[in-house]
Protein backbone atom coordinates (compact mmCIF):
# COMPACT_ATOMS: atom_id res chain seq x y z
CA UNK A 1 0.00 0.00 0.00
CA UNK A 2 1.67 2.85 -1.17
CA UNK A 3 2.31 5.98 1.08
CA UNK A 4 2.05 9.73 -0.38
CA UNK A 5 2.37 13.17 0.96
CA UNK A 6 1.10 16.68 -0.62
CA UNK A 7 0.93 19.65 0.71
CA UNK A 8 2.51 23.14 1.16
CA UNK A 9 4.31 24.92 3.64
CA UNK A 10 6.79 28.36 4.55
CA UNK A 11 9.05 27.53 1.25
CA UNK A 12 6.37 26.97 -1.18
CA UNK A 13 3.17 29.29 -0.10
CA UNK A 14 2.94 32.71 1.64
CA UNK A 15 0.63 33.07 5.01
CA UNK A 16 -1.80 34.35 2.95
CA UNK A 17 -2.40 31.25 1.07
CA UNK A 18 -1.41 28.55 3.92
CA UNK A 19 -3.87 30.14 6.37
CA UNK A 20 -6.27 29.36 2.97
CA UNK A 21 -5.87 26.20 3.55
CA UNK A 22 -5.49 25.11 7.56
CA UNK A 23 -7.39 22.45 8.89
CA UNK A 24 -8.93 22.74 12.70
CA UNK A 25 -8.78 19.69 14.44
CA UNK A 26 -12.40 19.93 14.59
CA UNK A 27 -12.23 19.98 10.64
CA UNK A 28 -9.96 17.16 9.96
CA UNK A 29 -12.76 14.00 10.32
CA UNK A 30 -14.37 15.52 7.40
CA UNK A 31 -12.11 15.90 4.65
CA UNK A 32 -10.49 12.23 5.57
CA UNK A 33 -13.87 11.18 5.48
CA UNK A 34 -14.61 12.91 1.98
CA UNK A 35 -10.69 10.93 0.93
CA UNK A 36 -11.91 7.99 2.67
CA UNK A 37 -15.38 8.03 0.70
CA UNK A 38 -14.16 8.87 -2.45
CA UNK A 39 -11.66 5.66 -2.86
CA UNK A 40 -8.24 7.83 -2.61
CA UNK A 41 -7.15 6.95 0.77
CA UNK A 42 -7.69 4.27 2.76
CA UNK A 43 -5.80 5.57 5.64
CA UNK A 44 -4.86 9.44 6.59
CA UNK A 45 -3.11 11.89 8.61
CA UNK A 46 -3.56 15.34 8.44
CA UNK A 47 -0.52 18.40 9.48
CA UNK A 48 -1.75 21.40 10.57
CA UNK A 49 0.43 24.17 11.52
CA UNK A 50 1.22 27.69 10.99
CA UNK A 51 4.09 26.75 8.68
CA UNK A 52 2.70 23.76 6.66
CA UNK A 53 -0.50 21.43 6.09
CA UNK A 54 0.32 18.60 5.11
CA UNK A 55 -1.57 15.52 3.96
CA UNK A 56 0.37 11.77 4.46
CA UNK A 57 -2.03 9.11 2.69
CA UNK A 58 -2.32 5.35 1.96
CA UNK A 59 -3.72 3.79 -0.45
CA UNK A 60 -3.88 0.73 -2.31
CA UNK A 61 -3.67 1.75 -5.59
CA UNK A 62 -1.21 4.47 -7.40
CA UNK A 63 -2.38 8.19 -5.64
CA UNK A 64 -4.10 10.64 -8.31
CA UNK A 65 -2.78 14.32 -7.28
CA UNK A 66 -5.16 15.49 -9.53
CA UNK A 67 -8.57 13.71 -7.68
CA UNK A 68 -6.47 14.47 -4.29
CA UNK A 69 -6.40 17.90 -4.78
CA UNK A 70 -10.21 18.58 -5.56
CA UNK A 71 -11.24 16.54 -2.96
CA UNK A 72 -8.67 18.56 -0.30
CA UNK A 73 -9.44 21.80 -1.74
CA UNK A 74 -13.21 21.74 -1.80
CA UNK A 75 -15.52 24.57 -0.04
CA UNK A 76 -11.95 26.39 0.19
CA UNK A 77 -11.44 29.80 -1.44
CA UNK A 78 -8.03 28.99 -2.66
CA UNK A 79 -7.21 31.40 -5.86
CA UNK A 80 -6.84 29.42 -9.58
CA UNK A 81 -3.06 28.80 -9.03
CA UNK A 82 -3.05 27.03 -5.59
CA UNK A 83 -2.15 23.85 -7.39
CA UNK A 84 1.58 25.37 -8.43
CA UNK A 85 1.93 26.00 -4.69
CA UNK A 86 1.66 22.48 -3.65
CA UNK A 87 4.13 19.15 -3.70
CA UNK A 88 3.91 15.87 -3.74
CA UNK A 89 5.95 12.38 -2.91
CA UNK A 90 5.12 9.24 -3.31
CA UNK A 91 7.07 6.12 -1.73
CA UNK A 92 10.01 6.55 -0.69
CA UNK A 93 10.49 9.98 -0.99
CA UNK A 94 7.34 10.81 0.91
CA UNK A 95 8.56 8.77 4.19
CA UNK A 96 11.70 10.59 3.59
CA UNK A 97 10.06 13.86 3.89
CA UNK A 98 7.96 12.82 6.89
CA UNK A 99 11.16 11.68 8.62
CA UNK A 100 12.76 15.43 7.99
CA UNK A 101 9.56 16.80 9.29
CA UNK A 102 9.94 15.25 12.42
CA UNK A 103 13.91 15.49 12.94
CA UNK A 104 13.15 19.87 12.08
CA UNK A 105 15.41 19.40 8.74
CA UNK A 106 12.32 21.10 6.86
CA UNK A 107 11.58 23.79 9.11
CA UNK A 108 11.81 27.16 8.90
CA UNK A 109 14.32 27.43 12.34
CA UNK A 110 16.48 24.88 11.40
CA UNK A 111 16.43 21.87 14.29
CA UNK A 112 13.49 23.17 15.94
CA UNK A 113 11.60 20.21 17.91
CA UNK A 114 8.01 21.77 18.44
CA UNK A 115 7.47 20.42 14.82
CA UNK A 116 8.00 17.03 16.38
CA UNK A 117 5.02 17.21 19.19
CA UNK A 118 2.65 18.67 16.41
CA UNK A 119 3.41 15.95 14.22
CA UNK A 120 2.97 13.36 17.64
CA UNK A 121 -0.36 15.57 18.17
CA UNK A 122 -1.37 14.81 14.35
CA UNK A 123 -0.57 11.07 14.45
CA UNK A 124 -2.72 10.80 17.66
CA UNK A 125 -5.56 12.27 16.45
CA UNK A 126 -5.84 10.36 13.19
CA UNK A 127 -5.39 7.46 15.48
CA UNK A 128 -8.08 7.83 17.62
CA UNK A 129 -10.57 8.74 15.09
CA UNK A 130 -8.95 5.15 13.11
CA UNK A 131 -7.78 6.80 10.09
CA UNK A 132 -4.44 5.02 10.12
CA UNK A 133 -3.87 1.68 9.78
CA UNK A 134 -0.81 -0.67 8.86
CA UNK A 135 1.35 1.18 6.54
CA UNK A 136 0.72 4.93 8.58
CA UNK A 137 1.35 3.40 11.79
CA UNK A 138 4.52 1.94 10.74
CA UNK A 139 5.87 4.89 8.50
CA UNK A 140 4.78 7.26 11.80
CA UNK A 141 6.55 5.47 14.50
CA UNK A 142 9.73 4.89 12.62
CA UNK A 143 9.85 8.92 12.09
CA UNK A 144 9.35 9.35 15.94
CA UNK A 145 12.64 6.67 16.49
CA UNK A 146 14.15 8.57 13.54
CA UNK A 147 13.99 11.95 15.39
CA UNK A 148 15.04 10.79 18.88
CA UNK A 149 18.06 9.15 17.45
CA UNK A 150 19.14 12.45 15.53
CA UNK A 151 18.86 14.59 18.48
CA UNK A 152 20.80 12.37 20.76
CA UNK A 153 23.33 11.40 17.71
CA UNK A 154 24.01 14.94 16.17
CA UNK A 155 24.15 18.46 17.06
CA UNK A 156 21.17 20.12 15.14
CA UNK A 157 19.36 21.26 17.63
CA UNK A 158 22.20 22.76 19.81
CA UNK A 159 22.16 26.17 20.64
CA UNK A 160 18.93 28.09 20.86
CA UNK A 161 18.44 30.42 16.99
CA UNK A 162 15.92 33.04 18.11
CA UNK A 163 16.96 36.12 20.03
CA UNK A 164 14.43 35.66 22.98
CA UNK A 165 15.86 31.70 24.06
CA UNK A 166 19.37 33.14 23.65
CA UNK A 167 18.65 35.43 26.60
CA UNK A 168 17.73 32.76 28.46
CA UNK A 169 20.63 31.13 28.12
CA UNK A 170 22.68 33.85 28.68
CA UNK A 171 20.95 34.51 31.80
CA UNK A 172 21.16 30.86 33.05
CA UNK A 173 24.76 30.94 32.52
CA UNK A 174 25.17 33.69 34.94
CA UNK A 175 22.93 32.78 37.43
CA UNK A 176 22.58 29.71 39.43
CA UNK A 177 19.02 29.38 39.14
CA UNK A 178 16.39 31.76 37.48
CA UNK A 179 13.78 30.87 40.26
CA UNK A 180 15.52 33.39 42.08
CA UNK A 181 15.62 36.17 39.06
CA UNK A 182 13.42 39.18 38.81
CA UNK A 183 12.92 40.31 35.62
CA UNK A 184 12.48 44.19 34.61
CA UNK A 185 11.06 44.96 31.26
CA UNK A 186 11.38 48.49 30.27
CA UNK A 187 9.19 49.49 27.21
CA UNK A 188 6.90 47.33 25.30
CA UNK A 189 8.57 45.87 21.89
CA UNK A 190 7.64 42.69 20.93
CA UNK A 191 10.92 41.02 20.75
CA UNK A 192 11.30 42.31 24.59
CA UNK A 193 7.88 40.40 25.40
CA UNK A 194 8.85 37.37 23.61
CA UNK A 195 12.06 37.76 25.91
CA UNK A 196 10.39 37.90 29.38
CA UNK A 197 8.20 35.43 28.27
CA UNK A 198 11.07 32.91 26.89
CA UNK A 199 12.52 33.93 31.02
CA UNK A 200 9.34 33.19 32.47
CA UNK A 201 8.58 29.54 31.03
CA UNK A 202 12.07 28.39 32.27
CA UNK A 203 11.38 29.18 35.70
CA UNK A 204 12.15 33.51 36.58
CA UNK A 205 10.74 34.29 39.57
CA UNK A 206 8.83 37.55 38.79
CA UNK A 207 8.72 39.65 36.32
CA UNK A 208 7.78 43.90 36.24
CA UNK A 209 7.11 46.26 33.58
CA UNK A 210 7.55 49.79 32.86
CA UNK A 211 6.92 52.03 30.59
CA UNK A 212 6.14 55.93 29.79
CA UNK A 213 2.67 55.34 29.09
CA UNK A 214 1.42 53.09 32.20
CA UNK A 215 -1.64 51.87 30.47
CA UNK A 216 0.12 49.96 28.45
CA UNK A 217 2.96 48.93 31.18
CA UNK A 218 -0.45 47.37 32.42
CA UNK A 219 -1.63 45.64 29.62
CA UNK A 220 1.80 43.86 29.13
CA UNK A 221 2.20 43.44 32.99
CA UNK A 222 -1.12 41.40 33.11
CA UNK A 223 -0.48 39.53 29.88
CA UNK A 224 3.26 38.70 31.74
CA UNK A 225 1.62 37.55 35.11
CA UNK A 226 3.71 40.67 36.83
CA UNK A 227 3.14 44.05 37.66
CA UNK A 228 3.61 47.30 36.06
CA UNK A 229 5.42 50.20 37.50
CA UNK A 230 5.35 53.87 36.56
CA UNK A 231 7.93 54.58 34.42
CA UNK A 232 9.49 57.32 36.68
CA UNK A 233 9.69 54.79 39.48
CA UNK A 234 11.55 52.33 38.32
CA UNK A 235 14.84 52.70 40.01
CA UNK A 236 12.85 52.38 43.29
CA UNK A 237 12.95 48.25 42.27
CA UNK A 238 16.02 48.11 40.75
CA UNK A 239 17.49 47.32 43.62
CA UNK A 240 15.67 43.50 43.76
CA UNK A 241 16.44 43.48 39.82
CA UNK A 242 18.45 40.58 38.19
CA UNK A 243 17.76 40.89 34.43
CA UNK A 244 16.61 44.09 32.72
CA UNK A 245 14.81 43.86 29.04
CA UNK A 246 15.02 47.34 27.64
CA UNK A 247 13.35 47.93 24.47
CA UNK A 248 11.62 51.53 24.24
CA UNK A 249 12.15 54.13 21.48
CA UNK A 250 13.84 56.88 23.43
CA UNK A 251 15.93 58.87 21.67
CA UNK A 252 19.29 58.04 24.14
CA UNK A 253 20.51 56.37 26.61
CA UNK A 254 17.88 55.39 29.21
CA UNK A 255 20.90 54.14 31.32
CA UNK A 256 24.03 55.52 31.72
CA UNK A 257 27.20 54.31 33.21
CA UNK A 258 27.02 57.16 35.93
CA UNK A 259 23.52 56.42 36.56
CA UNK A 260 23.86 52.46 36.70
CA UNK A 261 27.30 52.60 39.13
CA UNK A 262 25.21 54.86 41.50
CA UNK A 263 22.13 51.76 41.15
CA UNK A 264 24.61 48.82 41.36
CA UNK A 265 26.07 49.96 44.87
CA UNK A 266 22.85 50.06 46.05
CA UNK A 267 22.03 46.67 44.95
CA UNK A 268 25.40 45.08 46.63
CA UNK A 269 27.05 44.76 43.14
CA UNK A 270 25.05 41.86 42.57
CA UNK A 271 25.42 39.97 39.08
CA UNK A 272 23.08 42.26 36.66
CA UNK A 273 22.45 40.98 32.94
CA UNK A 274 21.13 43.73 31.10
CA UNK A 275 19.22 42.92 27.66
CA UNK A 276 19.31 45.66 25.11
CA UNK A 277 16.80 45.14 22.73
CA UNK A 278 15.94 48.71 21.56
CA UNK A 279 17.26 50.29 18.11
CA UNK A 280 18.83 53.35 18.34
CA UNK A 281 20.35 51.63 21.81
CA UNK A 282 18.63 52.37 25.35
CA UNK A 283 21.89 51.22 27.35
CA UNK A 284 25.14 52.90 27.62
CA UNK A 285 27.97 50.60 26.15
CA UNK A 286 29.93 51.58 29.20
CA UNK A 287 28.23 50.02 31.47
CA UNK A 288 29.43 47.16 30.67
CA UNK A 289 32.93 47.69 31.90
CA UNK A 290 31.22 47.75 35.47
CA UNK A 291 32.13 45.08 37.98
CA UNK A 292 29.34 42.01 37.45
CA UNK A 293 27.39 43.94 35.11
CA UNK A 294 26.84 41.68 32.00
CA UNK A 295 25.14 43.63 28.39
CA UNK A 296 23.86 42.27 25.60
CA UNK A 297 22.40 44.29 22.52
CA UNK A 298 20.18 43.01 19.87
CA UNK A 299 23.25 42.18 17.56
CA UNK A 300 24.87 40.07 20.15
CA UNK A 301 22.16 38.11 20.39
CA UNK A 302 21.61 37.98 16.76
CA UNK A 303 25.36 36.87 16.50
CA UNK A 304 25.23 33.99 18.72
CA UNK A 305 21.69 32.78 17.25
CA UNK A 306 23.79 32.99 13.60
CA UNK A 307 26.59 31.31 15.35
CA UNK A 308 24.42 28.15 17.06
CA UNK A 309 22.64 28.06 13.06
CA UNK A 310 25.69 27.59 11.71
CA UNK A 311 26.81 24.71 13.76
CA UNK A 312 23.28 23.60 13.02
CA UNK A 313 23.69 23.08 9.74
CA UNK A 314 27.10 21.62 9.83
CA UNK A 315 25.23 18.88 11.07
CA UNK A 316 22.63 18.03 8.32
CA UNK A 317 24.78 15.85 6.33
CA UNK A 318 25.53 13.40 9.33
CA UNK A 319 21.20 13.59 9.72
CA UNK A 320 20.32 12.95 6.27
CA UNK A 321 22.77 9.49 6.75
CA UNK A 322 20.75 8.63 9.57
CA UNK A 323 17.38 9.55 7.61
CA UNK A 324 18.82 7.40 4.54
CA UNK A 325 19.80 4.52 6.02
CA UNK A 326 16.02 3.90 8.24
CA UNK A 327 14.32 4.84 4.93
CA UNK A 328 15.79 1.85 3.31
CA UNK A 329 15.11 -0.45 6.19
CA UNK A 330 11.65 -0.29 4.68
CA UNK A 331 12.30 -0.09 1.51
CA UNK A 332 15.58 -1.83 0.88
CA UNK A 333 15.38 -2.77 -2.81
CA UNK A 334 14.24 0.89 -3.90
CA UNK A 335 16.89 3.72 -4.23
CA UNK A 336 16.42 6.80 -2.66
CA UNK A 337 18.01 10.04 -3.24
CA UNK A 338 19.80 11.78 -0.53
CA UNK A 339 18.85 14.97 -0.70
CA UNK A 340 20.18 18.29 0.50
CA UNK A 341 17.71 20.45 2.69
CA UNK A 342 17.45 24.09 2.65
CA UNK A 343 20.19 25.14 4.83
CA UNK A 344 19.43 28.82 4.62
CA UNK A 345 16.48 28.53 7.02
CA UNK A 346 17.76 31.10 9.13
CA UNK A 347 15.24 32.75 11.00
CA UNK A 348 16.09 33.48 14.12
CA UNK A 349 12.79 35.26 15.51
CA UNK A 350 10.24 33.41 13.35
CA UNK A 351 7.77 31.82 14.09
CA UNK A 352 7.96 27.73 14.78
CA UNK A 353 5.97 25.14 13.10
Amino acid sequence: MPISVIGLSYRTAPVQMREKLAFSDSQIPEVVGRLVASGHAQEAVVLSTCNRVEFYLASDQKPNLKALIIIILAGRQCPENVEELLYSHVDPNSVGHLFRVACGLDSMVLGETEILGQLKHAYDLALQKKFTGGRLNKAFQKAFNVAKQVRSETQIQKGSVSVANVAVELAEKIFSSLKQCHVLVVGAGDTGEKTAKALLSRGAGSVCVTNRTYATAEALAKDLGGRAIPFEAWEEVFGCVNIVISSTSAPGYILTRQRLEHLMKCRKNEPLLLIDIAVPRDIDPETQFLDNVYLYNIDDLQTIANDYLKQRQQEIIRCEEIIQEKVKTLYPTIPFPRQKPNSTSNCAMAAHD
